[in-house]
């Protein structure tokens, strides 16, 4: 096997792949299209462009993500390295120079020796080469068609809106109960947050006049939502009562003492190890802190702790709990491995993450060596398990947080700020042991 890897797309994700192979003597040709064609939200010339926040989130080890940034370090990750040669002030956050930090990745990748930079627009893929398909949430038309052509249109997805994840530790079990609507399985499997018409009231009022993210259409009169994922605030905003026959409605479902509530939010298990709840048919466009203000008003959510906010964007990426083994490699297909924001994971951090597990495994198959799983006590491994493990027919993109790591059997009473340092000192410690038996150095 000739040992070449193409790489299709020079995102943070393909980016990071390219640098890891490139490093261990491996040739790669990085396809990047936007200097032919640009995607709708992508304004430099230079690669791995942040079209969102110019954050990578917080640098305290205390947080799942300053942690992965430290693993990813343990690797001379060149986006991580980038990053801290680029940073400007931003408290705990690393924050940096947008443009000084595409500039930065672009002239390494450009100069490394084992790196040939092309400039086009990949509309077919050579099953019979090792490709890493990094094209990000904004696939071009023609990719994502020959894309579909290999994994399947049916697992193909472009979504509209995400519901808020919240974790199950921060929601009052004295207020909400657990129950099946009309008592169906043999498990109670949802947390019910019940509301009399007062509380429900309140809470649709503050819903339909909250201020919602602007989504920069050119033209919102033709903006459209598909039914089965609509924003909550969309539907409250077609009558009072219309909640109440959709994702609040009360039926079927009874208090402990058999007296019926107005509205019932349910709340649905989201991960393996039931640490983290969905708030069902939540999907919403709301502003982060209007969520937070606003969602809290629900019996039992007064000090929800939110893992993730809900989300309103156009994005393409793939059901990987079907498609992905835990080496990102396709399961139809060993030549090709899928990384970054297509793969579900949700962040700079994140991506960057994704495109280093895929390099090594690719690494090791050329090399002829066994592929590795990485510890599921760090980030970077809890990541890459919850992307392929979790629900596949309700899978949605997710970002680091210690609700998705193994579980650390320790004293409930310990405070959590102790706890999360116990999470990182493990993750750290189990990942320098991981890169020292595969000799990863």
């Amino acid at each position: 096997m000739k040992k070449t890897v193409n790489i299709i797309g020079a995102g943070l994700s393909g980016c990071e792949a390219a640098w890891q192979l490139a490093n261990r003597g491996i040739n790669v040709n990085l396809y990047e299209m936007k200097s032919v064609k640009k995607n709708p939200v992508q304004n430099l010339d230079y690669f791995a462009e942040l079209v969102c926040s110019n954050s990578l989130r917080s640098n305290d080890l205390k947080n799942a993500v300053g942690t992965l940034k430290r693993e990813l370090e343990l690797f001379n990750s060149l986006i991580i390295q980038s990053a801290n040669e680029c940073a400007i002030p931003g408290g705990q956050s690393l924050t940096v120079d947008r443009e000084s930090f595409s500039k930065t990745i672009t002239k390494k990748i450009k100069n490394h020796p084992n790196i040939n930079v092309i400039k086009k627009e990949v509309v077919s893929i050579d099953r019979e080469c090792i490709n890493i398909i990094a094209s990000g949430p904004l696939t071009s038309p023609l990719l994502q068609q020959e894309i579909t052509n290999i994994i399947g249109k049916e697992y193909f997805y472009f979504f509209d809106a995400v519901a808020p994840i919240i974790k199950l530790e921060s929601i009052n079990m004295n207020i909400c109960f657990k129950k099946n609507r009309y008592d169906k399985g043999e498990t109670k499997d949802y947390i019910n947050c019940p509301m009399n018409k007062e509380q429900y009231e309140l809470f649709y009022n503050e819903l339909i006049k909250a201020e919602t993210i602007d989504l920069h259409l050119d033209d919102e009169t033709n903006l459209k939502f598909f039914e089965g994922c609509m924003p909550v605030e969309a539907m409250a905003k077609r009558g009072f009562k219309t909640l109440l026959y959709g994702p609040l409605k009360p039926a079927g479902i009874s208090n402990k003492d058999g007296s019926k509530n107005y509205a019932i939010v349910q709340l649905r298990q989201d991960n393996a190890k039931d640490s983290l709840y969905n708030l069902v048919g939540f999907q919403t466009n709301l502003k982060f802190n209007e969520q937070k203000r606003i969602f809290r008003l629900i019996p039992g959510l007064e000090n929800a702790e939110f893992i993730r906010y809900g989300v309103m964007h156009k994005n393409n990426f793939i059901n990987s709990p079907i498609l992905l083994n835990e080496y990102n490699q396709l399961k139809s297909n060993q030549n090709i491995f899928f990384v970054g924001q297509i793969t579900g994971v949700e962040g700079y951090v994140e991506s960057t993450s994704s495109g280093l597990i895929a390099a090594l495994n690719v690494y090791q198959l050329l090399s002829e060596k066994k592929m590795v799983s990485f510890p599921k006590t760090t980030v970077m491994g809890s990541l890459q398990s919850y992307i392929i493990n979790t629900n596949v027919d309700d899978f949605q993109p997710m970002k680091a947080n210690w609700g998705i790591v193994e579980n650390l059997h320790i004293d409930k009473k310990i405070k959590k700020e102790i706890k999360k340092e116990l999470y990182s000192n493990r993750a750290i410690n189990d990942l320098q042991h991981f890169i020292k038996l595969n000799k990863f150095n």
